[in-house]
């Protein structure tokens, strides 16, 4: 759950923000809320993009964007398994118990 806050910034402090937030392509108050996760150590993990990648290792050709759901779901478990420490132990494929 999300709580509204306000603040008042000195004007060429605002504007500042402002613009960056344009250059990032992110609304002024999601970068206010970056500066301050980022600043306080925030608790969001950083997203490892390599396992976007990573997804293909049998050789076989794939379609990916036929089989993209699968792909990614495989990447986000072994995330998983990875950050909590476990075993690389693979998960039965659909059909394959």
């Amino acid at each position: 759950m999300k709580v509204r806050a306000q603040i008042t910034l000195p004007p060429d402090l605002q504007s500042k923000a402002r613009r960056k937030a344009t250059e990032l392509g992110i609304s002024f108050a999601e970068y206010i809320r970056r500066v301050i996760s980022k600043d306080l150590g925030g608790s969001e993990r950083p997203v490892d993009v390599s396992a976007v990648f990573d997804l293909v290792t049998s050789g076989k050709p794939t379609s990916i964007a036929r089989d993209k759901d699968k792909m990614i779901g495989e990447a986000v478990w072994q995330d998983h398994l990875r950050s909590t420490g476990r075993l690389r132990r693979r998960r039965p494929r659909a059909g394959q118990r």
